[in-house]
């Protein structure tokens, strides 16, 4: 009742309650079963632990964009500009926002304003902290309560017995297990799942147990939760706890297996007993458990932090750093600052901690020179790094993960024999000008170099990796060489964008039946080598604006069976691709396997092979002058998506109504494109001709097409595309003084007469049958405005529009107007373009008695231009008031319509 999700205006809804009583568990199950109700969805977990470094918020920020609208995420400078894009873009959407473990105003003050989201919206906050809710106006206020009795006996039996009531001879000792809990829901999990397959004698030493602890409540029982683990399991926990809640789990199990053997089966052993949950294979942890891990790790020395096994709180990590306090005790670091802060390093800061295995650095510039690093470290996250050179007596044989992104690192002498290193990100280090040998990493799978601007060469030893699964170039401007030859089976993906003076891809020694992803977007390379035939796995292929890439490149991708993406936009040496290359279409796979099989390649143009699983094509910008080569293509049953954007042919081809399956064609900027085919794809849903300036002629197209886009078509008369054009949805706003009274969408089927130079759509009531809308003037009288919107989404060139208000003699309406609307442009335009005719007789026909309509005709010139380019576009008719003797009142109660 306090959400009603399907009712309209906005609600914020807090939940409160304690500590493990189950917040988020009810704010997920609510979010599970109204979520399909909105236009948009997002789940914000964790939002004071995640609002907490600096710049936490914008991230917030951007997830939630990202979650609602789709698509890549959005980069936000600064949390005010957050808030304006957010309300600018969500202002009209029907939202459902979730946030959950809000703890500060802030959070509430970047996230969540009031007003921020469309009618219908629902903003849940869960929070500890019920004075917060009330603080910021929050009335609508759930509390959990604690379960007691049936409830709290179900859900314990559910994890201790796997059904919802115990056994009768186990039915006192599970009373007695329930009265420790105190009807927490995570008391009652965890005591359930540590009782689980154990008997009755068990259950009653563990229970017998609880007498005499000196902790309360629900400390006793996840302490003993955690006393009942193995010792590496309890290692592992720890972990956890002070360093990898929240993060990827296989990253996770990366680290820890280099440590503990059996870290799988821990991970799974804490998972039973439900110490850890993994969802969309994030490890969580609840926060009383992450307390109790760090309150144990403290416990160890609570007055020497040198001492401690792991360190987290950023004031115990300076003092041991710039003390040089460290211990032979301290098994991982993490510096985490509330805001991003300095440590002074010496030469002796690691000097003491021989054991450290894992180091962390979030948000601190450590400055200083060290001389010495732990040779047992095996994870390494150091981001912006200060070092010049790594100590010359670091030979760190157990280093699992080497991360020092947009560090001062030099050079990497030395760097030479590490046997269990699978992970190096070098990205952005700006003096890093070659990569040596790297043939005593045998293990390695990811190696991120992008943005080094001065790597001019990485050692061809690259090139024999075998584990080798993901190689990132991008954005290496100066790079020349990255091996000559390449022999990577492992290789998944391969990055090389913007490499501007890389010319040559090295030659493929052997099949590379891994290698999905080829991103050379931007880079140099003029040829593509014969041997690109081994890429037999190969689905993406993106070479856009490779400006020097020649035919043959093109011709030599041609057979690889799997590709399902190729975009080649930009590249300008392709002018003559359709005409040059020979191409002979075989179903056949008879010529790539001789190619594999060890046969000589040639650049002979007669070789010429099918990409039979092809599904999205981009070929804009590429200066074709003919439009051949689609038909050698062979994937007419495959192809999605063809952009042939920008170039110079005069017609397509009769064929491509052969893509039974095309959903979208691109054709913008085609200036010598003068018709199109009578027949097109059957299933086409978007057709986009922005500036096809010599179009001439289109065709009828089908009516399954919900986008068409015509900006800049001079050629193309408003008659050509009357039946077109109302296959582009949108919807219409009636609103009287100022004040909405109706909202419909407006859909192709309304359409009730064609004609050559104009349309006639249904009819619809001027006030809304539920009477929800805002409310308006009850009687329309002189002095009153009548006005309709168009919301266009993708509408083609405007021919001139009518709106007649049908039904009771009343006084006729002065001179109308028409206005554009977008985000930055508002332009009016005043002409005799519409009139709005409060009478009976009109040229739509008769009407029932007491039927006040609107009437929209389209004819004439065109006059408005959309551009598509705009979130929204609005289209406003409207009367202007004027004094007529013969004007009567209107009592809006009665039956009114529109007609568009």
């Amino acid at each position: 009742m306090l959400l009603c999700a399907g009712g309209d205006g906005r609600r914020i809804v807090g939940i409160w309650g304690t500590s493990g009583i189950g917040k988020t568990t009810i704010a997920k199950a609510v979010y599970n079963a109204i979520a399909h109700k909105f236009e948009g969805c997002c789940f914000l977990a964790d939002v004071r632990e995640n609002s907490m470094p600096h710049g936490g918020l914008i991230q917030l920020q951007e997830t939630l964009l990202q979650e609602i609208l789709g698509g890549k995420k959005l980069k936000i400078v600064s949390a005010d500009k957050g808030i304006s894009i957010i309300h600018k873009l969500l202002r009209h959407k029907r939202i459902l926002l979730i946030l959950d473990d809000v703890n500060q105003l802030e959070q509430l003050d970047n996230l969540a304003g009031v007003g921020w989201f469309g009618e219908g919206s629902r903003v849940i906050i869960t929070t500890q902290d019920s004075g917060l809710l009330k603080c910021y106006g929050i009335e609508l206020i759930y509390e959990v309560h604690k379960l007691y009795d049936n409830q709290a006996l179900e859900l314990f039996s559910l994890n201790a017995f796997g059904r919802n009531e115990p056994p009768n001879d186990y039915l006192e000792l599970a009373k007695r297990a329930i009265a420790y809990a105190q009807g927490l829901p995570l008391a009652l999990t965890l005591l359930g799942s540590h009782l689980r397959n154990k008997g009755i004698h068990r259950w009653q030493a563990i229970l017998d147990g609880y007498e005499g602890e000196p902790y309360t409540g629900i400390q006793k029982i996840l302490r003993k939760s955690y006393d009942a683990l193995d010792n590496s399991v309890q290692q592992v926990f720890l972990d956890m706890a002070c360093f990898f809640k929240g993060e990827d789990k296989d990253n996770v199990m990366q680290i820890l297996s280099s440590k503990h053997k059996a870290s799988q089966v821990c991970i799974e052993v804490l998972v039973e007993k439900a110490m850890i949950t993994i969802q969309y294979n994030r490890i969580l942890m609840h926060d009383l458990l992450e307390k109790l891990g760090k309150d144990i790790v403290h416990k160890e020395c609570p007055i020497e932090p040198g001492k401690r096994s792991r360190l987290w709180f950023h004031e115990d990590v300076y003092r041991v750093l710039t003390e040089n306090s460290g211990t032979r005790k301290i098994k991982g670091i993490m510096v985490k600052f509330p805001k991003p802060d300095e440590i002074p390093l010496n030469a002796k800061s690691f000097f003491g901690m021989v054991n450290l295995e894992i180091f962390i650095n979030c948000n601190a510039v450590l400055s200083g020179y060290v001389e010495y690093l732990p040779n047992e470290l095996r994870f390494i996250d150091w981001g912006r790094c200060q070092l010049q050179l790594l100590p010359s007596n670091f030979h760190a044989r157990h280093l699992v993960v080497f991360n020092m992104p947009c560090s001062d690192i030099r050079q990497l002498e030395g760097f030479k024999k590490f046997p269990k290193l699978t992970s190096i990100n070098l990205s952005g280090c700006q003096f890093l000008e070659k990569i040596v040998d790297l043939s005593g990493i045998p293990n390695l799978k990811y190696l991120n170099l992008s943005e080094c601007k001065r790597l001019v060469e990485v050692d061809s030893s690259v090139g024999f990796l075998d584990k080798l699964v993901e190689l990132d170039l991008r954005e290496c401007f100066q790079l020349t060489r990255f091996g000559t030859r390449l022999r990577l089976k492992s290789l998944e993906r391969l990055y090389l964008c913007d490499c501007k003076r890389l010319e040559s891809f090295p030659e493929i020694e052997d099949k590379m039946e891994s290698l999905i992803i080829l991103d050379m977007e931007g880079s140099g390379i003029r040829e593509l080598p014969s041997s690109i035939a081994y890429l037999t796995g190969l689905e993406v292929l993106k070479a856009d604006y490779c400006e020097n890439l020649s035919n043959a490149s093109l011709h030599r991708i041609y057979g690889l069976q799997r590709l399902g993406e190729l975009s080649v936009k930009g590249c300008r040496k392709l002018l003559t691709f359709g005409n040059e290359v020979n191409f002979e279409v075989s179903s056949s796979y008879t010529e790539l396997q001789l190619l594999l099989n060890g046969s000589n390649f040639s650049d002979d143009n007669s070789l010429s092979l099918a990409l039979p699983r092809l599904r999205f094509f981009f070929l804009g910008g590429c200066n074709l002058s003919e439009s051949d080569f689609l038909p050698p293509l062979d994937c007419w049953s495959t192809l999605e998506e063809l952009d042939l954007s920008g170039n110079n042919f005069v017609s397509l081809p009769e064929c491509i109504s052969k893509f039974v399956n095309l959903l979208s064609l691109r054709l913008c900027g085609c200036k010598r494109l003068r018709e199109i085919p009578e027949v097109l794809p059957p299933k086409l849903t978007s057709v986009t001709m922005n500036s096809c300036t010599s179009l001439e002629k289109f065709p009828k197209l089908s009516p399954g097409l919900q986008h068409l886009y015509l900006t800049n078509c001079f050629r193309l008369c408003g008659c050509d595309i009357t039946e077109n054009i109302l296959l582009n949805q949108f919807r219409a706003k009636t609103l009287i003084n100022g004040k909405q009274v109706n909202e419909i969408w407006i859909w192709a089927d309304y359409a009730i007469k064609l004609e050559e130079t104009h349309v006639w759509l249904n009819c619809s009531p001027l006030l809304d049958p539920n009477k929800n809308m805002v409310e308006g003037p009850r009687r329309l009288q002189q002095g009153n405005m009548c006005q309709v919107i168009f919301y266009y989404h993708g509408a083609g060139p405007m021919t001139r529009c009518g709106v007649h208000l049908l039904g009771h003699q009343v006084g006729d309406v002065s001179e109308t107007g028409i206005m554009v609307v977008d985000d930055d442009i508002h332009r009016h335009y005043q002409d005799e373009l519409v009139s709005l005719s409060l009478a009976s007789t009109s040229g739509v026909g008769k009407r029932p008695r007491g039927s006040d309509t609107i009437a929209v005709d389209n004819h004439g010139p065109n006059v408005v231009v959309m551009d598509h380019d705009h979130e929204e576009q609005y289209l406003t008719l409207f009367s202007e008031p004027a004094d007529h003797p013969k004007r009567r009142h209107i009592d809006i109660d009665e039956e009114q319509n529109l007609t568009y």
